[in-house]
């Protein structure tokens, strides 16, 4: 199969630009880039683009467009809410609380604060995959200044109860961030209505550009900047805006609004096909994660007897025209290693290191599901399962 006909099933890794957000970026990598800050015709039109998208962007979570933080990436959105809303040193004790099963850009930066005199609480997730409002109720001291819970998980795709989370942290004077890089553009989220205080999202996740992502940042909360320099974005993270980009990041939060209704009800129609399909052709393969309480588009399996055979296995669809993950994009050099995410929803070693990511988007066709559904079983028939291992479930 050439490369014009590859299937591509891993849009949480990253999504194809949508072809009108090229045609919005288009003019700002020719005649229109001017330096959003110069006070001259060019400058001024930059810095007007700018503001549309983030009155776009704004749209998309029901903010106000003076909430919005343009960053690099959702992992500098992610750095910057948690070191923001705690600076280091801390001068009194501080108690942060997020999940086990959280993206690298939350843990690492809560080891970080961890060196830096923070006290972390790691909440445990049941293997269903969800964050227990109870557990965090439990885990609230009064010295808790934040609460950092994902939208929605990257591997396993389950969908997290974010203003039952919020509520609890609130009840308790602590602040509430969510990744929800996973999850924007794919559910509706709404700041005001979910008590969310900093919210973090990325413009490729959506099929916008890569190298742009945004914070909000809910009005009157004061962050500690991380970068300094000229004071951009309300000195909250300086540096000349990536004007191209960031139209471009409007416009497919614009896009996501506009479509997110249609589009997921058609993706959980295809993911629920391949579910079926999956479970009828492969009997020993199992869903992770809760059956119907995930991303419309998003499926994390593990195949019993075939867990130390997933890499692979990637690679025989690989050489069939079909991309698949094992699990973040982010830990892909680590992908003989047991996922942290599996692990933290109670796997032992060894399965944690079998999941396969399928994950479908805006484009994705049912020819490709038919595809994926007749190469998939093949390519598990033709793997020697372990002998040792074989039945485990």
């Amino acid at each position: 199969m050439n490369s014009t006909a590859r299937c591509y099933f891993d849009h949480s890794a990253t999504t194809p630009v949508d072809p009108r957000v090229i045609g919005a970026m288009e003019p700002f990598l020719h005649d229109g880039f001017g330096n959003p800050s110069s006070m001259y015709q060019e400058g001024v039109e930059a810095h007007q683009a700018l503001e549309e998208a983030r009155e776009k962007a704004a749209a998309l979570f029901g903010a106000r467009p003076g909430e919005v933080v343009f960053t690099a990436s959702g992992t500098e959105a992610d750095n910057l809410a948690l070191r923001g809303a705690i600076p280091t040193p801390v001068t009194e004790p501080t108690h942060l609380i997020t999940a086990a099963f959280e993206h690298p850009a939350i843990l690492e930066v809560c080891r970080y604060l961890e060196k830096h005199g923070v006290s972390i609480t790691f909440l445990s997730v049941g293997n269903d995959g969800f964050v227990d409002p109870q557990e965090l109720r439990r885990a609230m001291r009064p010295n808790t200044k934040l609460v950092s819970i994902m939208a929605a998980n990257n591997v396993v795709g389950t969908i997290q109860p974010v203003a039952e989370l919020a509520s609890v942290a609130h009840e308790h004077g602590a602040l509430f961030h969510t990744d929800a890089v996973q999850a924007a553009g794919k559910l509706p989220i709404d700041i005001g209505r979910d008590g969310i205080d900093l919210l973090s999202f990325s413009a490729h996740k959506i099929h916008g550009p890569k190298g742009v992502g945004a914070l909000i940042v809910r009005h009157g909360l004061e962050l500690q900047p991380l970068i300094l320099g000229g004071g951009q974005e309300r000195g909250i993270r300086s540096g000349t805006e990536n004007v191209a980009g960031i139209v471009g990041l409007g416009r497919a939060a614009e896009i996501a609004r506009a479509e997110m209704a249609q589009d997921s009800v058609r993706l959980v129609s295809l993911r629920d096909q391949l579910i079926d399909g999956i479970e009828e052709r492969i009997p020993n393969a199992y869903v992770i994660g809760h059956r119907f309480r995930r991303l419309p588009g998003h499926i994390c399996l593990g195949i019993s007897g075939l867990e130390g055979e997933t890499v692979k296995l990637l690679l025989a669809l690989n050489q069939a025209g079909i991309a698949v993950s094992t699990g973040s994009a982010c830990s892909s050099h680590h992908a003989g290693e047991p996922s942290h995410v599996l692990l933290a929803m109670g796997f032992d070693a060894f399965r944690a290191r079998g999941s396969v990511r399928i994950t479908l988007g805006r484009f994705t066709t049912s020819a490709q599901v038919d595809y994926l559904l007749e190469v998939l079983p093949l390519a598990v028939r033709d793997l020697q399962p372990i002998a040792s291992c074989a039945g485990r479930s």
